[in-house]
């Protein structure tokens, strides 16, 4: 079965007065007056700005998750395509030092102990940052004992020392280990094995074997997988399957689960996803593949977030009733980068909804920071060297 007779096998299932069906699969119907993105984007700007500086007291839950709020907030101002104040970014890595464990990672806030998810959010804040001094925050040596401190037999990672496994570790890990140019095939053996047996007969990945498939695990597999070069041994027509049937058809957002409410945040998540499968099914020989959209309804996402999503004080939020916080400010805004941008290069194609001030900035869909900040990262690293990865094979990206 080609790829474009699964997409609109999963199309033509259900019936919406908004998506309806044409000799090429569907055609989306635009009902309504489209809230004009600019209108709040100065809000967006200060809600942000605003955010890195002063926290109220209903953030004192996320004490633990401070690393995680700088990336939230910087690549939200890097989709909007707002300079960081060279001050504040300099703050920024000075506090994100402090946050670095003595034996190597980052922990979630100052004191703490190191854990991959913050590991994951400083590494990528810091190549936001993208200067000298962010760069030399990082102590590779120490991150790669980190690394393999979590590493366990099964190819699975540990979030932290003595704490729980699931797919998120293997992509955070993998993150990290390949924007810093210590990742190699030692440090990752039987990971991919691993990450393969939480694909379930849903299509979509779990956190661990044997349990239901969530857009988060789905992303962080597959990503994992793309930055290992093993991609295609996913079963990636049944994944297309699976993520394209969690578009909503009169939303026009996507769920995380089967059976569960859109969420502002699975723009990203999910439809993430889209790029990575595009690119392994062409890899794979699939020629019927647009070269100009992505396997999935871009105007009716960006609709969706754009409507729905943004607070008129600034910030965006999960759905209309939610209150706005950073997490789903990063990852709207990353979500409609992602509906706005196809390819890159001599294959870029844009698909802007309204005014073409609504335009962000393309993000990269593997480690979702903008793509020149990956190259940059990936030739300052390339040039260091790290002890105990001195004599090994690197993998290339």
């Amino acid at each position: 079965m080609s790829v474009k007779s699964v997409y609109h096998q999963v199309i033509y299932r259900q019936t919406s007065p908004k998506l309806n069906n044409t000799s090429h699969g569907f055609k989306y119907i635009q009902t309504h007056r489209i809230l004009e993105f600019d209108r709040v984007f100065e809000q967006h700007y200060q809600y942000l700005k605003k955010g890195l500086r002063h926290l109220s007291d209903a953030y004192e839950c996320l004490d633990a998750s401070r690393p995680w709020l700088c990336f939230w907030i910087l690549h939200s101002l890097e989709l909007l395509e707002e300079p960081i104040p060279p001050a504040v970014a300099s703050d920024v890595c000075q506090f994100l030092a402090r946050c670095q464990s003595p034996t190597g990672g980052f922990a979630g806030g100052p004191g703490q102990h190191a854990h991959l998810a913050p590991t994951y959010a400083a590494v990528n804040a810091l190549c936001i940052i993208g200067t000298e001094e962010a760069y030399n925050v990082i102590d590779r040596q120490k991150l790669l004992d980190f690394l393999w401190s979590v590493k366990q037999p099964d190819g699975s990672f540990m979030m932290h020392v003595g704490g729980e496994v699931d797919v998120r570790s293997a992509y955070c890990a993998a993150s990290v280990a390949s924007l810093t140019y210590i990742l190699t095939p030692k440090l990752f053996e039987n990971t991919t094995n691993w990450i393969l047996s939480c694909q379930n007969w849903e299509g979509g990945l779990s956190g661990v074997p044997g349990l239901e498939a969530h857009g988060g695990y789905s992303f962080c597999g597959t990503a994992a997988l793309v930055i290992l070069g093993k991609e295609h041994m996913l079963d990636l027509k049944s994944l297309l399957r699976w993520v394209v049937s969690r578009q909503m058809r009169f939303e026009g957002g996507f769920q995380g689960r089967c059976n569960k409410l859109v969420d502002g945040c699975y723009s990203f998540w999910q439809a993430g996803l889209l790029p990575l499968l595009h690119r392994a099914l062409f890899k794979e020989g699939e020629s019927e593949l647009s070269q100009q959209r992505w396997l999935f309804e871009q105007q009716a996402l960006q609709e969706y977030i754009l409507l729905c999503c943004q607070s008129p004080t600034g910030g965006l939020l999960d759905k209309p009733g939610k209150s706005r916080d950073f997490y789903h400010t990063c990852y709207c805004l990353s979500g409609l980068s992602i509906a706005q941008h196809f390819g890159n290069m001599e294959l870029h194609h844009e698909t802007i909804l309204g005014k073409e001030e609504n335009r962000l900035a393309p993000t990269h869909p593997v480690y979702n920071i903008c793509p020149e900040k990956v190259a940059r990262a990936l030739r300052h690293f390339h040039r260091l060297s790290v002890t105990e990865t001195k004599n090994e094979t690197f993998y290339s990206f």
